[in-house]
């Protein structure tokens, strides 16, 4: 079944979109719903730690009160009186500790209900911070004082206990009671005890808001309920499942239904009353940003999907509408119709490949009436061919006659008996005939030695002196392949520039040539002059051009093809990676280094290289001696 490609584009457009949509949707619901539980727990952490801490320092300021009744020697004496004691006793003393205790006390703590000391033998002082003091018989301070041992620790640690001496009909109270010690022994006779309204905690914790349905409730270690955000639960026992929970969770929030519906709690215990201070959330409380964010994220995705699907039809589009345009010029173009597509508006791949298109269809055209006029321009082009083979036979026959003339000069010289012309001639005969050969562009090593014996019979008649040039090649080199007409110029280069003040008897050229890992090499090296580093760089720079010398630099070097094309030509023969590197130093002389591998690259030319690199004659007037060629 063919589909086109608008079709697949589609469909793997909508696979992509999918998984990218599912994986970014999954990832992001995910991280959310762990980050949103670990803030709400966080906030519900936070929530109770601050309840805990105002709980602590409330209570705390109670503690200190307590501390100021523990420690005063009038109570300690009043617990040690005897139950038969004077009613001036129990005065005296009633007055005395309202002046130096009581008072302050109701100063600083005025929301303090009540406060009495009772001991076990029956002595009670009951002191009540404003409106209708009760009044008790001893049979009432009996039972409050069986009720407090009862409820009290018997080390005397502070207790709290929803409980009050004021009767039924007084307002809910919170009692903070211990047991004192008398004067004169370390045994528990009595108690000190403080009244404290409930509404006062409340006027603490009413500030916690925890949303709807959300409560916040303080449990004592027996698990009664202290205080609770709805008042009628206040005095009534937690569950027993619910209990155990917050036991085993101890500060983690966890989730129950130990009240009928699943919530989650946290709970933390105070340090004074060693109650547990509890806050309760629904749990559909908790997953309902869950499921705001779940949902937003559907309508998100459905949004994003429908845009998507949108702009990947459009592309779609605009993709297989110009590859239709192209495919119906191609089929015109088969049928021999030049059909040129038109441009889109836009600049893209496509359109890139539509010019091209267009580019082809005009050069096919443009190639087909150069088919069709060949045929007409055929005498022509066989009229200049003819011309030119004409003008190469001319060419030719311009050095035969200037060979021809030397040859005159040399017999001339030999009538004359004047072996100086005769050696000169001879030698640039000889040059001029290696010179123009255009069959050979490889040549031996030997060869291109020999071309410069014979300079060297030209330079030592201009120079009026014999000059030895220091030949160190071995004779295994001789045979290798090098380029002709390279090192002639750099030997010609050292009379120029390098002894350019006049040849002295100090001064040495010396040719060596050796072989490396992929190659040999051939240098000229020099005691001249030398070269500045600026001169050197320049010059190196002018080889790294990879070009062949233009008139400037002819001109510079005046060393006939120059420097410069020497190493070019050994490049376009053999390789890139080949060439001339020179190495300078002012006043100390200079290395010129030609580099060539091993065994030509031109095959075509092995048969003719071979032939060229037959011995022959030395230049007249040469002879060896040694490693040093010296012209007589």
């Amino acid at each position: 079944m063919r589909i086109r490609l608008r079709v697949k584009l589609l469909m793997s457009f909508l696979v992509v979109i999918l998984l990218s949509l599912s994986a970014v949707g999954i990832a992001f619901y995910t991280i959310s719903a762990r980050q949103l539980e670990q803030s709400t727990e966080n906030q519900m952490t936070q929530i109770v730690n601050n309840a805990v801490h105002h709980t602590n320092l409330y209570l705390s300021s109670y503690q200190r009160s307590m501390v100021a009744l523990l420690s005063n020697l009038s109570v300690k004496k009043y617990i040690d009186l005897p139950s038969d004691r004077e009613e001036y006793e129990n005065y005296r003393y009633m007055t005395d500790i309202r002046d130096s205790i009581v008072d302050p006390v109701w100063i600083r703590n005025p929301e303090i209900s009540a406060l009495y000391i009772i001991g076990y033998n029956g002595n009670a002082l009951y002191y009540f911070n404003g409106g209708t003091e009760p009044s008790f018989s001893p049979k009432d301070t009996a039972e409050q004082i069986e009720y407090f041992k009862s409820h009290t620790d018997e080390s005397g640690r502070l207790t709290i206990i929803n409980h009050t001496i004021q009767g039924e009909n007084a307002a809910p109270m919170l009692t903070l009671i211990r047991r004192i010690r008398g004067l004169s022994s370390s045994d528990m006779k009595g108690f000190v005890g403080i009244e404290v309204k409930s509404e006062e905690l409340s006027t603490l914790w009413k500030g916690i808001d925890l949303g709807e349905d959300s409560y916040f409730f303080i449990v004592d270690d027996k698990g009664r309920i202290q205080y609770h955000t709805n008042p009628s639960k206040i005095g009534k026992m937690i569950s027993v499942k619910l209990a155990d929970e917050m036991t085993q969770a101890d500060t983690s929030m966890f989730r129950s239904s130990a009240e009928g519906s699943k919530r989650a709690y946290i709970s933390r215990k105070a340090d004074y009353s060693g109650w547990n201070l509890v806050v309760s959330i629904p749990n559909s409380q908790l997953v309902k940003p869950l499921e705001t964010t779940r949902m937003l994220i559907w309508i998100v995705a459905a949004l994003t999907f429908f845009c998507a699907l949108f702009l990947a039809n459009r592309f779609g589009k605009s993709v297989t509408n110009p590859i239709r345009s192209l495919m119906k010029g191609m089929s015109q173009t088969e049928k021999g119709n030049w059909e040129f597509i038109p441009l889109p508006k836009r600049h893209d791949e496509i359109t890139e490949l539509i010019v091209r298109y267009n580019l082809m269809v005009n050069r096919l055209s443009e190639l087909v009436d150069i088919v069709y006029q060949s045929e007409l321009k055929n005498r022509e082009m066989q009229a200049e061919r003819q011309k030119a083979e004409f003008q190469s036979l001319q060419l030719q026959i311009n050095p035969h006659f200037l060979y021809n003339t030397l040859e005159t000069v040399v017999c001339y010289a030999v009538i004359q008996d004047s072996d100086e012309i005769s050696e000169i001639v001879g030698a640039l005969s000889y040059m001029l005939h290696y010179s123009v050969r255009t069959n050979l562009e490889e040549i031996t090593v030997a060869n291109e030695l020999k071309h410069v014996m014979y300079f060297m019979v030209i330079i030592n008649h201009r120079i009026g002196r014999t000059f030895e040039i220091d030949m160190r090649v071995s004779p295994d080199l001789l045979l290798r392949k090098m380029v002709r007409l390279t090192l002639q110029p750099l030997v010609e280069n050292v009379f120029q520039h390098a002894f350019r003040y006049g040849v002295e008897d100090h001064h040495t050229i010396i040719i060596d040539a050796g072989e490396e890992e992929d190659g040999f090499w051939v240098s000229v090296e020099d005691n001249g002059c030398g070269m500045t580093h600026e001169r050197l760089e320049e010059l190196r720079a002018k080889l790294s051009e990879n070009r062949l010398a233009d008139d400037e630099e002819e001109g510079r070097l005046k060393g006939g093809i120059g420097v410069a094309n020497v190493h070019r030509r050994i490049q376009l023969v053999f390789g890139e990676e080949y060439g001339l590197t020179v190495e300078s130093s002012l006043e100390q002389g200079t290395k010129m280094i030609m580099r060539m591998p091993r065994s030509a690259v031109n095959n075509h030319t092995k048969g003719a290289a071979e032939a060229s690199s037959k011995p022959e004659l030395l230049p007249p007037g040469f002879a060896g001696s040694g490693d040093s060629w010296q012209a007589g």
